[in-house]
């Protein structure tokens, strides 16, 4: 485990831990083309893209999804 390796982990707060793992997430999403998306991923994309082009009527834009979130509130 990672943190046997840097000690110094277990004595990081719990909101110094949450601002590492964001840090640590910056970092990798800055890098995309490091982690390609696995064959069980692409599949279930293209399943799901299948599927809309079937049935574009089960299907809300985001807008919508948004405005009825937000007019919740």
């Amino acid at each position: 485990m990672i943190a046997e390796k840097i000690p110094a982990l277990k004595s990081l707060s719990s909101e110094e831990k949450l601002i590492l793992i964001r840090e640590l997430w910056d970092e990798l999403a800055a890098q995309p083309g490091a982690f390609p998306p696995r064959d069980d991923q692409i599949k279930l994309l293209q399943e799901r893209l299948e599927y809309y082009g079937q049935h574009p009527e089960d299907v809300l834009a985001w807008e919508s999804v948004k405005a009825r979130i937000l007019g919740s509130r």
